[in-house]
């Protein structure tokens, strides 16, 4: 069987499991239960061949808890950031499940211990509550606690079934890639709610490539609205023969989604001390502030939602804001959060971030942040996409590319929406790879292409009020149907002809009819 047909098997399978066990739950509400248990599985497995270091003789999932002295639990603890005793194991779990009538009560000590098992360590904000948001006596598993350990059953059951293969040859990737299957149908059927913090794994692909272009290596790479992590994800699966060297960063103010980020980075076998997701308000309580700035940034904040803005009078003297002169309006704080990207973002570096249209020709502070970014040359390229590629909206939004080491005074527009730049799909339209490179060609050469791609010197767009809409600069093409006058003059003059022959005949008959 082929990769692709496996992973196509599997992610069969695992909607299969989420919607036998779902019942009448809505499926967004019940994700968190899914996905903790892949998640679960996942750990154990990995903490299992960390244990058993290769050494055939040893099954850890058969040995006595007693057996594991401080000694090689600390040494664990340090190592992967947590510890996992042979009874709480996935699959001594999920073995009882259907006889155990506390599962739901075990399975909390269990989800319990392993995160309190990184208290005191280096590792303990990044395994502190991973499992808040699986709680094994929530109503929605059941109103009785046997209803409860039935459904819990049903998924533990479901999850211990899935054929991953060896571990060591490409269980990560499948479980990674499952995990990132779920988040997605999810979100595309709970629309704008799973809009807001998963992006589509291919949208992520083409703005991962945008901000790690040409870079052979990178310090790292941070997402100041981190939803779920797919875009630093894509980041890692796009430089795994570079250099990342420290690792993966993103702020998520969500709490469910934060430990959704968490886990995907674990399941993607990025170790605790190779990634530092933190919980917060990115634009009111930024937590990177004290790091040395990124040589990479990707993002896709959330779409002119409300903030503080101007009612915080001390904005506008952050280091972030201040330079611009003016703040985002309250009611749309999509330039906050590109401004904080640029003020994170290295001399040699690249932020590409997803935004809304309407912040490119719109007047007032947004004209003025304009302004301050064109004037300062940090705007390389803006790129609009094909509509309805994200969850919860049709709008064909726009990537803005950031950099601070052009070597030009103009700036790129890119109309990438049209039909040659994506493939039509049920409910969202979708990229493909050869949209994507097709895109990352017209970007890296910077060259005019007719109705699609355009370098405009920044005097000119001064000109034009900053105004830095796509559509302003790039003339699509004409769709109209071109008209031959000379033969259309001709045709008028036969319908003419024909048309005075009938008002002849009509006169001859009423001539007759009178007479």
């Amino acid at each position: 069987m082929t990769s692709t047909a496996q992973r196509a098997e599997l992610q069969a399978k695992i909607w299969k499991i989420a919607n036998d066990v779902r019942g009448s739950v809505d499926g967004w509400d019940f994700k968190q239960f899914v996905l903790g248990t892949l998640f679960y599985r996942f750990i154990s497995e990995n903490f299992t061949i960390y244990i058993e270091g290769g050494d055939e003789s040893i099954d850890y999932s058969k040995l006595s808890d007693d057996v594991i002295t401080p000694e090689i639990k600390d040494d664990a603890i340090k190592t992967k950031g947590y510890f996992i005793y042979p009874s709480q194991l996935f699959l001594n779990v999920s073995k009882t499940a259907n006889t155990n009538p506390n599962l739901n009560t075990d399975l909390k000590a269990t989800f319990d211990a392993i995160e309190s098992s990184a208290n005191g360590y280096p590792s303990e904000p990044d395994i502190k509550g991973l499992f808040a948001d699986f709680d094994t006596t929530s109503t929605r598993l059941g109103n009785t606690v046997e209803s409860k350990n039935n459904t819990l059953a049903k998924v533990l059951k479901g999850i211990e079934e899935l054929n991953f293969g060896n571990f060591e040859d490409n269980e990560i990737d499948l479980f990674g890639d499952a995990y990132e299957f779920l988040i997605g149908n999810y979100a595309q059927n709970a629309g704008k709610s799973g809009g807001e913090f998963f992006t589509p794994q291919q949208v992520s692909k083409l703005i991962a490539q945008l901000a790690l272009h040409k870079q052979l290596k990178v310090n790292k790479i941070l997402d100041i609205a981190a939803g779920s992590g797919s875009l630093l994800l894509q980041g890692k699966k796009h430089f795994d023969n570079h250099i990342i060297e420290e690792g993966f960063f993103g702020q998520e103010i969500n709490h469910t989604t934060y430990n959704l980020a968490r886990m995907n980075m674990f399941l993607h076998n990025i170790n605790y001390d190779k990634f530092n997701i933190v919980l917060g308000d990115t634009l009111t309580n930024p937590q990177f502030a004290d790091e040395k700035p990124f040589d990479a940034i990707v993002s896709n904040p959330p779409y002119s939602i409300k903030w503080i803005g101007d009612d915080d009078p001390t904005l506008i003297n952050d280091d972030r804001f201040a330079p611009a002169g003016v703040l985002a309006p309250k009611s749309k704080a999509d330039f906050a959060f590109v401004l904080h990207a640029l003020n994170y973002l290295s001399s040699k570096g690249r932020a590409a971030i997803v935004c809304f249209p309407g912040i490119f020709y719109r007047g007032g502070a947004e004209q003025k942040i304009r302004k301050y970014l064109v004037d300062n040359n940090f705007v390389e390229t803006i790129i609009s996409v094909a509509p309805n590629l994200f969850y919860g909206t049709s709008i064909a939004v726009n990537l803005l590319v950031l950099s601070k080491h052009k070597t030009n005074n103009t700036t790129q527009f890119i109309d990438a929406s049209g039909e040659d730049f994506f493939k039509k799909a049920t409910n969202n339209n979708v990229l493909t790879d050869e949209h994507i490179a097709k895109i990352m060609d017209i970007f890296d050469k910077k060259e005019d292409v007719e109705h699609v791609a355009v370098s405009i010197d920044n005097t000119i767009i001064a000109e034009n009020d900053y105004n830095l809409s796509v559509s302003s600069y790039v003339v699509g093409k004409d769709k109209r149907e071109r008209v031959d006058i000379m033969q259309l003059n001709e045709e008028v003059s036969k319908t003419v002809e024909k048309i005075n022959t009938l008002r002849a005949d009509i006169d001859l008959i009423i001539k007759e009819i009178e007479a």
